[in-house]
C-alpha cells in the first residue's frame, strides 16, 4: 500500500523577526490525515510556525510546502482552515448568522453551515447571540468557521486553552473523528498532558524542535510516566 500523501512539507525552516531567531532551521513533514500536536511553552515558537504555514509570515529561509503547494499560494486560502487563538467571530450575530456570512466570504455552499453546526454540536445555540454564549461554545463556534468548506488542513493554535475538561475532552474528540475522516489536523498546545490525545507529536522549545515522533515513544524515550516529566528530560538532553 502506497503511503498518505504528505500535507505539511517543511525544510530548513527560519524565521527572523526583529533581529530575533524565532525558529531555528526546522524540519519535519506531516502526512494527510494525521493529528499532529504541535506543543511546547509560551515562547516556543508554536504561534509563529503556524503563522509561517498559513503563509502569513515572512520566511527567513528554508522552504514550506502545504497540500503540495507552497505556503502564501492564492490556492490554498479555502483549502487550509485556521482557527486563531483569539476569537474572529462577531459577537452581535448569532451563531448561524456568522457561519452564513464565513460561508459568504469563503464562497462555500450555505448547506456547509448545517453540516459544520453538526460537526461540532452546535445547533442547540444556531439561533442564540455569540455575546451569550460562554468561552468554550464561542470556541466551538470557531471551529465551525475554520470547517467551512471541508478544508483537507486544519491548523488550530491552542484551541483547548481555558476550558473546562468536559469540552476539551468532546474537542479532541472532533480532531480525532476528522483526521479520522482524513482530514490534517495539526493543534497547538501548552498544555503537555494533552500528548496523549495526538497521533503524533512536534515539541518545540526556544525554536527548535526538540521531539517529533509518537507520545509513546516520548515516554519510552525519556524513561519518564508523565509528559511534563518528559518535556523536561528532553531540555535536559538538549542542554
Amino acid at each position: 500500500m502506497a503511503p498518505p500523501p504528505l500535507a505539511i512539507e517543511v525544510s530548513q525552516l527560519r524565521v527572523v523577526r526583529q533581529h530575533s531567531v524565532i525558529l531555528k532551521s526546522l524540519s519535519f513533514t506531516v502526512a494527510a490525515g494525521e493529528l499532529v500536536g504541535l506543543l511546547g511553552p509560551s515562547g516556543s515558537g508554536k504561534s509563529t510556525l503556524m503563522r509561517s504555514l498559513l503563509g502569513v509570515q515572512t520566511i527567513t529561509s528554508g522552504s514550506a510546502l502545504a497540500l503540495g503547494d507552497k505556503v502564501g499560494t492564492p490556492a490554498l486560502r479555502r483549502r487550509i482552515g485556521y482557527m486563531a487563538q483569539s476569537s474572529a467571530i462577531y459577537l452581535d450575530l448569532t451563531v448561524r448568522e456568522n457561519l452564513a456570512y464565513f460561508a459568504g466570504v469563503l464562497g462555500v455552499d450555505i448547506s456547509q453551515v448545517e453540516h459544520t453546526m453538526h460537526i461540532v454540536n452546535l445547533h442547540s445555540f444556531a439561533g442564540r447571540l455569540v455575546s451569550s454564549l460562554s468561552g468554550g461554545e464561542r470556541s466551538r463556534v470557531s471551529l465551525a468557521v475554520a470547517l467551512l468548506g471541508a478544508p483537507p488542513l486544519l491548523i488550530l493554535d491552542e484551541p483547548t486553552v481555558g476550558l473546562d475538561p468536559v469540552l476539551r475532552r468532546d474537542l479532541w474528540q472532533t480532531f480525532a473523528q476528522l483526521a479520522g475522516d482524513g482530514t490534517t489536523v495539526l493543534v497547538s498546545s501548552h498544555v503537555m498532558d494533552e500528548a496523549a490525545r495526538c497521533g503524533r507529536l512536534l515539541l518545540l522549545r526556544e525554536g527548535n524542535l526538540l521531539f517529533d515522533d509518537t507520545p509513546a515513544q516520548l515516554l519510552a524515550r525519556t524513561r519518564m510516566d508523565s509528559y511534563d516529566e518528559a518535556f523536561v528530560r528532553l531540555i535536559e538532553e538538549a542542554s
